[in-house]
């Protein structure tokens, strides 16, 4: 029995067609079961199973506007005498790892993106009671906003030469304070342990706060000038045994430039 012309040209177009696809894309012959791997293989992060706070998530944080997920590191503090604190001694970490940054902000009025300041493998310093504690794979995590975060660095730990102050941060070395008045009475340094210095040489300046065009502002000193600043508005840090404050450009209220 002869084929009709319909199952004829039905096979005729098959044919062109396999001819065609075999020609002009030789590398997307690959089995179901190839095909299914090489996916899984290039895409691990949507395979990943994790966890927020016990619960399984679809997959990893992304961090939405000016968010940034943080990993916080174990640290070592002791005290003057050299007694190592247990951790539940200690002020919760604010010391931590960037695990994954949003794009950033925009401005509310001219809709320039004011871009996140810290990128993924970053460590940062941030606010004591700064963020939301999470627990993300077993692990303590904080969100932040990129406001909290007070400096960041690349590297183990933090040196005067990789520390970097995030946007508006100037980091000023404190002057250690006279225990002796003008008149000549000793001051007990019992007595000066709990103030606040207010004052000091600027070891490193951020790059400006970001405006509403998306550029930065001018710093207000540059390294090396002496400042005075509003009394409280520091935050005490420790950079290589040494007293470091980390002061808002708008909190200093005077500057004295460097002979």
């Amino acid at each position: 029995m002869m084929p009709s012309y319909s199952s004829l040209f039905v096979a005729a177009m098959a044919a062109a067609t396999t001819s065609a696809f075999t020609t002009n894309f030789p590398s997307t012959q690959i089995s179901s079961s190839s095909s299914s791997a090489l996916f899984m293989s290039s895409t691990p992060e949507l395979t990943k199973q994790c966890f927020l706070d016990g619960k399984k998530i679809r997959g990893p944080i992304t961090p939405l506007g000016n968010f940034v997920l943080v990993r916080t590191k174990d640290t070592l503090d002791a005290t003057d005498g050299g007694i190592l604190l247990p951790d539940q001694a200690k002020d919760r970490p604010t010391e931590g790892e960037v695990v994954a940054a949003g794009p950033g902000k925009l401005h509310p009025h001219t809709g320039v993106r004011i871009t996140n300041p810290v990128t993924t493998g970053d460590s940062v310093l941030f606010g004591k009671f700064d963020g939301h504690d999470m627990k993300y794979n077993e692990e303590p995590v904080t969100m932040i906003r990129d406001d909290d975060v007070l400096l960041y660095y690349k590297g183990v730990r933090m040196t005067l030469a990789n520390v970097i102050p995030c946007r508006d941060y100037v980091l000023v070395a404190i002057e250690k304070q006279k225990t002796e008045t003008s008149s000549g009475i000793v001051v007990a340094e019992t007595v000066m342990k709990d103030y606040n210095p207010c004052e000091g040489k600027v070891a490193k300046v951020g790059e400006g706060r970001m405006t509403s065009t998306g550029e930065f502002s001018t710093p207000p000193c540059k390294e090396g000038d002496s400042v005075k600043f509003r009394d409280y508005a520091g935050n005490e840090v420790k950079i290589e045994g040494k007293e470091y404050s980390l002061v808002r450009m708008v909190d200093i209220l005077t500057s004295i430039p460097a002979p």
